[in-house]
């Protein structure tokens, strides 16, 4: 996919929004996915002034309401600084939004912006990268909600592996092995395979009958589904069938990794809490490339207004 980012975010992504005469005051950070929204606003000297949360703002939860999630969670950022509403028109916003791989999806949510003086939009992956690396070449592997590895390379070019969404893809997330596990309990309450401790734990989350089992399936999304991921943590060690899940996170996530950076160059770094918890578990040549980061998603997004900012000469 490495064609096609970088030169989207060239051309597209980062752009004013025609507030020419008005001054920047802040500079606004925005992480969101499927699980939920984090905004950090600074000042134009870095200094960190309110840290806010809102719900999930996945573009592919559709763009209006992932508008209506940063917009919230900025809000309870300027609460958290003691402000009352700040005017966008004053505002650099950087946002890492998960779906923004997706071209029409990037570009709808930029079209809506509601008059931020500049908006630089990127995925949340590449955001978590520029958290984690502070900017510089490296490797990130994210695997909270869903999955995706991204990798900046020394000469600027930048690829992405996995990313591909829920139910299709996400391979190693929590909502994929939530649906594992629900695919499971599937197979004991058919009487097709033996139940077991995963089993039981997850018709007890989602219904003993047939009917409430298919109840549960057709009201659940990604975030349901990620939401019974601890069950396989919990039963790991008495039940095979969750500990052979949580192996296959593993090796998903390291295929990631070495799909980027087959040459093992670069250093990795591991967010979201499927991707912290699995780490350890990672092969012993990825594991010892790992890196603490050195930020977060909203570091990276902060990062990206920067960017956005000095392009436009402001």
């Amino acid at each position: 996919m490495d064609a096609d980012l970088a030169p989207y975010w060239n051309q597209t992504l980062s752009e004013p929004s025609g507030h020419s005469t008005v001054t920047v005051t802040w500079i606004i950070g925005v992480d969101g996915g499927g699980t939920g929204t984090r905004a950090r606003l600074c000042d134009l000297a870095g200094r960190v002034l309110g840290f806010g949360e809102a719900g999930p703002s996945s573009l592919s939860h559709g763009v209006a309401g992932a508008w209506v999630q940063v917009q919230a969670a900025i809000r309870a950022a300027a609460q958290a600084a003691g402000m009352g509403d700040i005017d966008p028109a004053r505002c650099a916003l950087g946002a890492g939004l998960a779906g923004a791989n997706d071209a029409t999806q990037a570009a709808d949510f930029i079209a809506h912006r509601p008059g931020f003086a500049s908006l630089a939009l990127d995925t949340d992956g590449f955001a978590a990268l520029l958290g984690a690396h502070a900017g510089q070449p490296g490797l990130i592997v994210v695997s909270g909600t869903g999955s995706v590895a991204e990798v900046l390379r020394a000469d600027g070019s930048r690829q992405m592996a996995g990313g591909w969404g829920f139910p299709i893809g996400d391979e190693g997330s929590g909502a994929w092995l939530g649906q594992q596990a629900v695919r499971l309990a599937h197979q004991a309450l058919d009487g097709r395979a033996h139940g077991g401790p995963l089993a039981e734990a997850v018709l007890a989350a989602t219904g003993h009958t047939h009917q409430d089992m298919l109840a549960w399936c057709q009201r659940a999304g990604q975030t349901a589904y990620a939401s019974l991921a601890p069950l396989v943590f919990d039963r790991e060690q008495n039940d095979t069938r969750a500990a052979d899940l949580i192996a296959e996170a593993v090796r998903s996530l390291a295929e990631l990794a070495r799909a980027l950076d087959p040459a093992t160059e670069l250093p990795v770094a591991c967010s979201g809490s499927i991707a912290r918890r699995l780490m350890p578990r990672l092969p012993t040549a990825l594991r010892a490339r790992c890196i603490e980061p050195a930020g977060d998603a909203t570091d990276g997004a902060l990062h990206l207004a920067r960017m956005a900012l000095g392009k436009g000469g402001r």
